[in-house]
């Protein structure tokens, strides 16, 4: 699909913006096809430029995509400059949190093929992922939508806009979450008996081999807790605790992903 692109306009190249333009490039984007707005280039970036890449100069004509990576408090800077590819064949593809199509609309024009998408940090080693939703004028484009994200792991279509609050509370927040948990366990591990690095060795393989497992096998979570829990043993005895029907982790989670997920309207509310 990205075959069909002929140039693309990146504004904003931080951590996410690299590990996409890097995903485009192995799939086979051409850095000649590609211009890059970003006031602190990277040395990666620089290296491009030698290479054919547009750097921070804006293209004179409309880009196929327009790919908008900024942070969201910047948005309102860097979205109007491209005002003049709003209504046309650009699609717009915003990995910007707690911005609406609607304010892309605004800013762009109506007619203005708009895609959210909703990325997470594992999309910086291509293990990420995405959930994507259109208005009606990126329709036909939502597939080369699909794609371009795909550069940078899963996707996930969603029915509607709202759906993406829950989607920045799950997996956008998510990782932060896993990471949390994995102190937690290296800070037991150290209080149990283990050296600091022994504990952050044992916790962070066995987090990540629990997540591959998950993810190769297919079987649900629940059954394959079930598997590793022995009738009366080490593993049940760690859950009673884990699972208490009051500030258990059920209710935690329950709560986090509640409290991500009312933050995330509050910004798409604006200030």
């Amino acid at each position: 699909m990205l075959e069909t692109i002929g140039t693309l306009l990146l504004v904003g190249c931080g951590k996410m913006g690299s590990a996409l333009l890097r995903g485009w490039l192995e799939a086979g984007l051409k850095p000649s096809q590609v211009s890059v707005i970003d006031p602190h280039p990277s040395n990666w970036l620089l290296g491009l430029a030698e290479q054919g890449l547009v750097l921070n100069q804006p293209p004179q004509q409309a880009p196929d995509v327009a790919v908008i990576a900024t942070k969201p408090q910047i948005m309102q800077d860097a979205v109007p400059g491209l005002k003049g590819f709003g209504g046309g064949r650009t699609l717009f593809l915003s990995i910007a949190a707690g911005t609406m199509i609607s304010a892309f609309e605004d800013m762009l024009g109506a007619g203005t093929p708009v895609v959210r998408a909703m990325p997470n940090t594992p999309a910086a080693i291509g293990q990420g992922v995405s959930g994507i939703v259109g208005n009606a004028a990126a329709r036909a484009q939502m597939p080369l939508a699909e794609a371009l994200m795909r550069a940078a792991g899963q996707v996930v279509l969603l029915d509607n806009e709202e759906q993406m609050h829950a989607v920045t509370a799950l997996s956008g927040s998510g990782p932060a979450y896993v990471f949390a948990m994995t102190e937690a366990l290296i800070s037991a591990g150290q209080a149990a008996g283990l050296s600091a690095d022994m504990a952050r060795g044992l916790a962070v393989a066995m987090v990540a081999g629990s997540g591959q497992l998950m993810a190769q096998t297919g079987e649900e979570p629940r059954e394959l807790r079930r598997q590793v829990t022995s009738s009366n043993g080490t593993t049940a005895a760690g859950l009673a605790v884990l699972q208490q029907e009051q500030n258990g982790i059920a209710d935690l989670i329950q709560k986090t992903v509640e409290a991500a997920k009312a933050r995330s309207v509050e910004l798409a509310a604006g200030p």
